[in-house]
């Protein structure tokens, strides 16, 4: 087949224009094109799946993996800024040659059978990965996970990170529903590492149906710690004196004992130290996960964008201190629950500044500031600014706040896009936020 396409944002319109649906959540097309491929698992490999904390957890893995010694692929979604983020190489971006020449063998290899976006380049970043001679693979689910492409993948270790209500009109309503899904990323016979504190009961069923190695935190593994440091408490052994990783968040513990959970359970085939792990915990790092901007005004991102989410960012906001007052930089995607989101924050936020986030899932300014005026909680919640951009939305924010103060930017990987790249365009920001 010739294709016009020849750089990597012409490959990534193409594919998307290839499915007639976005999301089209099956496993007998990919399977069918991967096995045209010739895809297998070549190293151990560890899948992350979850409502909340899939790409924490998996940052982690990735750096003490590195900090082991081991050559690692990470795979994650969706990007910030570009495309390349999804797929690295001991801890280096994919550049684009290497990416399109995978495109090229999944194109040719898909023959007439139609793929989404995610199912296309799932593919192509597994061809590549195959062919990097890697000691460990670190892959995130995208939604769901008994359906989503990342599945095919027969991995030697599954973890549950959490359990929300999100993506209903896909995965369904409720957590029992939900945890229904997410469960079938388990395999038979091997370690199913579970950091959900009170997974729904389908959880425990699916594992116990496919006959997985299940651990639950707070039986086979968990956690304690002081300000200063943090104890890991396995099934086979403890690891003390850890310092807290580099990511901000008190849910991050919880994510990190998963982590290191999934580790002992490979121990016998990737075998890390104690420094290794010390090490990656303080090194880890990825980017709008309650991230504090250096600098006055404090600026956090966070893309959090469904209830469950929003709380553990509230939670995270109130154990920051006192700041006079809080303004928000606020857009979300329409088939998420906004309201639940807003309910979760109201009464944390003095003003919300909202803009609308782009392309067909996108939601207008106006329908944002009337969710936000609906909301219940506290009156703060009605004092709401619309604006034609986030980028808008968050000049606005910065014109109006004291150096005290604090803008909060969340909702989507999209609302959080767009503010980086409004920040990277102001004259010296760009240097400042070079981790971003």
């Amino acid at each position: 087949m010739t294709v016009a396409a020849t750089t990597l944002d012409a490959w990534l319109e193409r594919i998307e224009r290839l499915h007639s649906r976005s999301i089209d959540l099956s496993l007998d097309r990919v399977r069918a094109v991967a096995q045209r491929l010739g895809l297998y698992r070549t190293c151990p490999t560890f899948i992350v799946g979850g409502t909340n904390g899939k790409g924490s957890t998996c940052a982690m893995l990735d750096t003490i993996l590195r900090a082991a010694g081991y050559k690692v692929g990470l795979y994650t979604s969706p990007h910030l800024l570009v495309f390349n983020e999804r797929a690295r190489i001991d801890g280096e971006l994919i550049d684009d040659a290497a990416l399109i020449a995978k495109f090229e063998a999944v194109d040719a290899a898909r023959g007439e059978t139609t793929l989404t976006y995610f199912e296309f380049t799932t593919l192509a970043i597994l061809r590549l990965f195959q062919a990097a001679q890697l000691d460990a693979m670190v892959l995130e689910i995208g939604l769901g996970g008994r359906l989503d492409a990342v599945n095919i993948v027969d991995a030697d270790c599954s973890i549950l990170t959490s359990v929300g209500i999100d993506h209903t009109s896909y995965l369904g309503s409720t957590r029992e529903a939900i945890g229904y899904e997410k469960a079938h990323i388990f395999r038979e016979g091997r370690p199913a590492i579970c950091a959900e504190p009170q997974p729904p009961a389908t959880v425990l069923e699916v594992a116990a149906q496919i006959g997985a190695d299940l651990w639950l935190t707070g039986r086979d593994f968990g956690y304690t710690g002081d300000r200063q440091q943090w104890t890991f408490r396995g099934r086979h052994g403890r690891r003390a004196s850890l310092p807290y990783p580099a990511l901000r968040g008190a849910n991050q513990l919880l994510n990190a004992s998963g982590a290191l959970a999934a580790l002992e359970a490979l121990s016998d085939r990737l075998p890390v130290s104690q420094q290794a792990v010390r090490q990656g915990l303080l090194e880890v790092d990825i980017p709008a996960r309650f991230q504090v901007l250096p600098g006055r005004p404090t600026v956090v991102l966070d893309v959090a964008h469904n209830p469950h989410a929003a709380a553990v960012l509230a939670a995270n906001l109130d154990n920051m201190g006192f700041y006079p007052r809080t303004q928000a930089v606020f857009g979300m995607l329409r088939d998420k629950d906004i309201a639940g989101v807003i309910d979760r924050l109201g009464d944390r936020v003095d003003r919300w500044h909202v803009g609308p986030t782009p392309g067909a899932r996108g939601t207008d300014s106006a329908t944002l500031a009337a969710l936000v005026r609906s909301a219940s909680g506290s009156a703060p919640s009605k004092d709401v600014v619309e604006h034609p951009t986030l980028a808008d939305a968050y000049a606005s924010a910065i014109g109006e706040v004291d150096p005290d103060d604090r803008i909060v930017v969340f909702g989507s990987f999209t609302t959080v896009a767009e503010v980086i790249r409004a920040r990277a365009s102001v004259p010296g920001r760009a240097d400042r936020d070079s981790k971003i």
